[in-house]
């Protein structure tokens, strides 16, 4: 990576430098709480599959079979869904305020062919479209409100530090792991004569190089021999091989959208990835320090506000919200008033949007617990169609626009000549918004020319394969899953799917700069409180090869000198 413009400081920091509370541990909480709530969530597919990409994976079956398309038309918008199930009310619900297990792994199963698991997840995709019953989510559980209060109760959400900070640090979702020993074992000097040998880039490129020749006989005779030394159990090369050759083979086979669709209609229950995601999020920095980043930044933009307006470009399951929760809860003179518009893409069958539904029941709860008064504004439908009038602004309110990685999952002008992407900017633009926070995932694999986007996209997810292999065991059932489950997944989508089908669209930050300036956005400064509070989290509670830098106002992470996350902080030029 180039020299930063103001690089952090990188020396180690001082032991004794306290650190304010951020209320991570309300996250993980959070997810506690998803796994108690419901009987069905057991059972419950498609945890962090973008729906935008399966709708439009059946698009493409539906097209080819010359079937009529049942999915939501472009211009549908369900309305606005009411919190209080007893009603089918637009209006949004206000929560007063009050006065007063494991989950048992799956085991992997042996080297499934992926054309047995497409005809029968298609299938199951089919027969699963039924309405969702709701299941009232569990309430006061002691143990629960143990570990989800933060003891002394400081408000260093607002930036004073906080004392208990230093115990928690202790704790088990904020430990730094033991690092894990490279490479196999000295005593399997035969196959580790045979790994040296190999070079699995040259073999994957022009496996790559015979995809896109369209050259299927070759393709598959290096397929062979990849896969002979390619296990998913293996070190982090023969991982990323592995999927690697999974998406190659799929690509060549012309079953990439039916092999990525069934990711999302897979047996392996919401409950199971969901202990996987946070198996992830403790062993890899980037989720919390995100959150940190986004949320003390919110945070010092509503500290006098007494009604704030946060309007979520994919808010998914809400799970950067509980710390913001927490935070406002203890501003002196008692909480202010939270919305949440929550967005995100509709969901493939009858009900496409259950799952923007039931985070904003579970925030909901959570408000409660805290004596937030909350509101809850559901918008289900594609980005680009959003208009002002949806979003119902009130002027009074602290507006804040908080967008995190899913900025990528809206098409480009490759896709379509009126690019969505800038559609949504112009859309925030005239939101007029007092922050607008934006994360990116920080790629440069969305070339239109296969051969390129491939050879970008295996030197990226390199990255990810060895960071799991430094921080998390091999034979950890969670990380294996979470590779196979999301790693796998996008590595598909990136390289056996085209047009409307790839939804995975990354660009750099710098690009992303460059189109925030366009649509008549400035860049507002990084706050050093909050970079030097990040900075000691990682380097006191990470491996050392985690990535914590700075550039052109950007806070990056990334792995080894790679970024791979990059995120900054805008406002509306005042003079447009």
């Amino acid at each position: 990576m180039g020299s930063s413009s103001n690089p952090i400081d990188v020396t180690p920091c001082d032991e004794e430098t306290t650190i304010a509370c951020d209320y991570f541990d309300g996250v993980y909480d959070y997810i506690k709480q998803m796994l108690m709530e419901e009987d069905d969530l057991e059972h419950r597919p498609c945890m962090f599959q973008d729906c935008s990409a399966l709708q439009a994976a059946e698009k493409y079956f539906k097209d080819a079979l010359g079937k009529k398309d049942s999915s939501p038309p472009d211009g549908y918008r369900p309305p606005r869904i009411a919190v209080d199930k007893t009603s089918d009310s637009v209006l949004m619900q206000q929560v007063p305020r009050a006065d007063g297990g494991s989950c048992s792994q799956n085991k992997d199963s042996e080297r499934k062919k992926y054309h047995s698991r497409e005809n029968e997840d298609c299938v199951q995709g089919r027969t699963s479209k039924q309405l969702a019953s709701y299941v009232e989510e569990s309430e006061h559980l002691e143990k629960y409100d143990k570990a989800l209060l933060c003891p002394n109760m400081n408000p260093g959400f607002y930036g004073q530090p906080c004392d208990d900070e230093k115990s928690s640090e202790n704790t088990s979702s904020y430990r730094k792991m033991t690092e894990a020993k490279r490479g196999r074992p000295r005593g399997s000097k035969k196959k580790g004569n045979i790994k040296e040998v190999i070079d699995w880039r040259s073999l994957l490129n022009r496996c790559a190089q015979a995809a896109a020749n369209y050259n299927t006989t070759t393709g598959h005779e290096l397929l062979r021999e990849i896969r002979q030394y390619s296990p998913p159990r293996g070190d982090a090369t023969e991982r990323l091989a592995h999927y690697f050759a999974n998406a190659l083979e799929a690509r060549l086979t012309g079953t990439g959208p039916s092999l990525y669709m069934a990711f999302s209609t897979g047996k392996i229950p919401a409950a199971v990835l969901l202990k996987a995601y946070q198996t992830y999020v403790t062993a890899c920095p980037f989720k919390r320090m995100s959150n940190i980043f986004a949320n003390k930044s919110i945070g010092r933009q509503i500290n006098e506000a007494t009604r704030i307006h946060i309007i979520d470009f994919g808010i998914l399951y809400g799970f950067q919200w509980p710390c913001i929760i927490q935070g406002i809860s203890l501003k002196p003179g008692g909480p202010p008033v939270l919305r949440i518009t929550g967005i995100d893409f509709p969901q493939s069958g009858f009900r496409p949007a259950e799952r923007v539904e039931q985070t904003g029941r579970r925030l909901q709860n959570y408000c409660k617990r805290f004596n937030v008064p909350f509101e809850y504004n559901a918008i289900v439908q594609k980005w680009d169609t959003i208009s002002l009038e949806d979003l119902k602004i009130d002027r009074n309110e602290m507006l804040v626009v908080n967008c995190m990685y899913r900025l990528r999952h809206v098409p480009d002008e490759s896709v379509s000549v009126n690019s969505p992407r800038d559609a949504v900017l112009n859309l925030i633009k005239k939101i007029n918004p007092d922050l607008f926070v934006h994360g990116i995932v920080n790629g440069t694999y969305n070339a239109a020319f296969f051969s390129t986007r491939f050879k970008e996209a295996l030197y990226n997810y390199s990255s990810f394969f060895d960071m799991l292999e430094a921080t998390i065991p091999r034979e950890d059932q969670d990380r294996l899953l979470y590779e196979r489950e999301v790693f796998g997944r996008d590595v598909m989508n990136v390289i056996a799917c085209e047009g409307f089908e790839r939804v995975e669209r990354p660009e750099t930050y710098k690009k992303w700069q460059a189109r925030n300036q366009k649509a008549g956005f400035q860049q507002l400064p990084l706050n050093q409180e909050i970079m030097k509070e990040i900075k000691a989290k990682v380097q006191r509670g990470y491996h050392k090869d985690f990535l914590l830098d700075e550039d052109s106002q950007w806070m990056l992470q990334g792995w080894k000198g790679r970024v791979l996350y990059a995120l900054s902080c805008w406002k509306p030029h005042e003079n447009e």
